[in-house]
């Protein structure tokens, strides 16, 4: 993999890639004073000039700097960023100190994935936050690591951002810490499907039986990245009967429930829904608060109880998104040497904040026809056409939902219809969400045109 990757020139070709993605200011930002440190067994060092930036960078472009550095070599298993100092001679600059914002700092053995397992030792239950949208889904874990198998498998779904992968390598690290020669592997269905077909390739499919037999727990995290892949599917549904009939523990995370991944095979679906699945819905208000309570202070950062509360209720279900918007406080914190005010903190993260208010009934309908490319007018019409239904009921339920228009203003801005239809519309669609993860995806791409 050495040979593939050749330090200058790979880290030039993944930037290259970069920069045509972001804006100037964004790469500029986050990009300069990187630099590919060293590869080793698949590991690819970074190196980044200050704790901030590599925050960032894993919580931001992680997922878009490993694919570029896949394009060029699939060998490539990870990333770890090094914070390197810059020793070049530097006119000493006065600037406002703000204490102790990056002084919590893991032991460096605690920040590299452990090539045996893949496990990140990051993802513990110690700081993992417990709320009602995912307490299920953590008793289930409980039960997990107090009887193996007694879930088996064990699934876990819901739309990005929501824990799924913490919790499920939190069960591996706890299983780990407490029975060290529990052989555990944890891996994505992407980079599974990678090495199922290297090894087709290599003809050294046995060799790869013989590895994923061996695990007492195995995890594979994005199932729904296996939608198409029809020989991995196969490997992977005889890999399961064999855990399975062997009474290892098999945990599993997709992005929606199995029955709704497209191009997934039958059988496979018929396994996956067999043990334990459940939905992890996105976080409440409080648990957005205890959340962003739970990251500040590992981060050893003090937020005022004002700005907590705003933050919860101002960004809605996605753990990942409140991460990044802490990470710009944090950043904005130290630059300014102070405490920033509600009003900055609302400044600052206008562009992630849900759907205010004041827009329009006319702008929702025409974002909801854009979206289901329909013509504005149709919305409003009294055709019953099964294309158009759909759409005008959304539309109603993000008038009622998210603006709270009363039923017979919607009713009456949609075509003169009577309240007792717009209700009936409204509660059509909350009970779709229940059962419908595509459903969720399109209100939440609707919204965020909003």
């Amino acid at each position: 993999m050495q040979d593939l990757i050749e330090k200058d020139d790979a880290w030039g070709k993944v930037l290259g890639n970069i920069e045509l993605e972001l804006s100037k200011a964004n790469f500029t930002t986050w990009f300069k004073g990187t630099s590919l440190v060293k590869v080793d067994d698949g590991m690819v060092f970074v190196g980044v000039p200050n704790a901030f930036v590599k925050d960032w960078l894993i919580n931001k472009y992680h997922k878009i700097i490993l694919k570029y550095l896949r394009d060029l070599s699939h060998e490539v298993r990870g990333i770890e960023y090094t914070i390197i100092k810059d020793t070049s001679p530097q006119k000493t600059v006065e600037k406002p100190v703000v204490k102790n914002v990056f002084s919590t700092e893991l032991p460096l053995a605690d920040l590299y994935i452990n090539k045996d397992d893949n496990l990140n030792p990051r993802y513990t239950f110690e700081n993992f936050v417990i709320g009602p949208f995912n307490e299920l889904a953590y008793a289930a874990s409980q039960a997990v690591i107090k009887k193996m198998a007694s879930y088996n498998p064990l699934f876990f779904y819901g739309s990005t951002g929501r824990g799924k992968t913490h919790l499920i390598q939190a069960i591996g690290n706890h299983l780990k810490k407490d029975n060290p020669s529990i052989k555990i592997f944890y891996i994505s269905s992407d980079r599974f499907s990678h090495e199922y077909t290297s090894a087709v390739q290599e003809g050294k499919i046995n060799i790869f039986k013989e590895k994923y037999r061996k695990y007492d727990v195995f995890i594979m995290d994005d199932i729904q990245f296996l939608s198409k892949k029809e020989k991995t599917q196969e490997e992977l549904f005889h890999l399961f009967n064999y855990l399975h009939e062997n009474n290892k523990q098999i945990i599993f995370s997709s992005d929606q429930h199995p029955n709704y991944i497209p191009d997934l095979e039958e059988r496979l679906k018929s396994r996956f829904v067999s043990g334990m699945i459940i939905d992890i819905p996105a976080p409440d208000f409080e648990s957005r608060a205890a959340i962003i309570k739970n990251k500040a202070k590992f981060r050893n950062f003090s937020l005022p109880e004002a700005t907590i509360e705003f933050l919860a209720g101002a960004v809605e279900g996605n753990i990942r998104e409140l991460e990044g918007i802490l990470n710009t406080l944090i950043c904005q914190t130290e630059l300014k040497g102070r405490e920033l005010d509600v009003s900055e903190v609302k400044n600052l993260i206008k562009d992630s904040a849900k759907p205010q208010k004041t827009v329009s009934v006319k702008d929702v309908i025409k974002v909801i026809s854009k979206y289901y490319d329909l013509e504005e007018n149709i919305l409003i019409d009294k055709t019953r056409k099964k294309d158009v239904v759909k759409p005008r009921q959304v539309a109603m339920y993000i008038l009622r939902e998210d603006y709270n228009i009363s039923f017979p203003s919607i009713g009456q801005k949609l075509g003169g219809r009577d309240h007792t239809t717009v209700i009936h519309s409204c509660e059509k669609i909350k009970e779709e969400i229940k059962n419908n993860p595509g459903l969720t995806r399109e209100l939440t791409e609707i919204r965020s045109m909003l």
